[in-house]
């Protein structure tokens, strides 16, 4: 048998999913819910604590417990970036920037992008945010030959746009996503609790004369982000 607050965070989540629940609705008390689902005010802190901990209740100081902001979906089809992900969600793109290297390959970048090892990639770590709320870090790799000629600004905030705009054609995308925990770094990189599941997702993109141009390792908060497939 489940544990009492996890039969509580099935219920509000499975409530808040069917429309009970609207975004930016403010819970009643925590006294009112735990008479409500007929347990101790520490059973039922547990279950917020959860919700809050994936993203789907926001606490605010001094108001109360929310249902927290739609997250950021992305239909599993075609190549798109991020920025554009957001941004046709309503949302406000940006990014913070870890670290910036031009390296050797290693030896998965070296097989997905099609590169000899001696030869150099960029390879950069971000933490991409929607609405200012941290949604994924990712760890990129490029082959320096395809954005030698481009500034770092444009490569690490609109690198999509750039090939584009340079005359490349985005061609298709292939992603593998499997189910992790955030160790400590990647946790305090998306704001998250240690040991928090999370969504890993690894993708290699290519040009649509079948160039592989980008390797991407990406975690994301699955409270904040959802992945949706679409069959025609």
């Amino acid at each position: 048998m489940l544990p009492a607050y996890i039969r509580i965070h099935d219920q509000i989540k499975k409530e808040i999913d069917d429309g009970l629940w609207k975004i930016g609705d403010r819970l009643p008390s925590e006294r009112d819910l735990s008479d409500h689902f007929a347990v101790s005010r520490m059973t039922l802190r547990q279950a917020v604590t959860l919700l809050v901990e994936e993203g789907i209740l926001e606490r605010r100081v001094g108001s109360g417990t929310y249902i927290a902001s739609s997250r950021v979906q992305e239909k599993m089809r075609g190549t798109t970036s991020f920025t554009e992900i957001v941004k046709s969600q309503g949302k406000k793109p940006s990014s913070k920037l870890i670290s910036y290297h031009r390296v050797h390959p290693n030896d998965r970048e070296v097989k997905h992008l099609d590169i000899q090892p001696n030869s150099y990639v960029i390879r950069m770590e971000r933490v991409r945010f929607a609405d200012d709320i941290p949604v994924v870090f990712e760890v990129a790799a490029v082959p320096e030959r395809i954005i030698k000629p481009f500034a770092k600004k444009d490569i690490t905030e609109h690198f999509f746009q750039t090939l584009m705009d340079n005359g490349f054609t985005i061609g298709k995308s292939q992603q593998t996503i499997s189910a992790k925990v955030a160790d400590q770094a990647t946790a305090d990189y998306l704001d998250i609790s240690k040991g928090q599941a999370i969504l890993a997702l690894t993708q290699v993109s290519y040009l649509d004369d079948g160039t592989p141009f980008e390797y991407v390792r990406s975690q994301y908060v699955g409270g904040r982000f959802e992945f949706y497939l679409e069959n025609n």
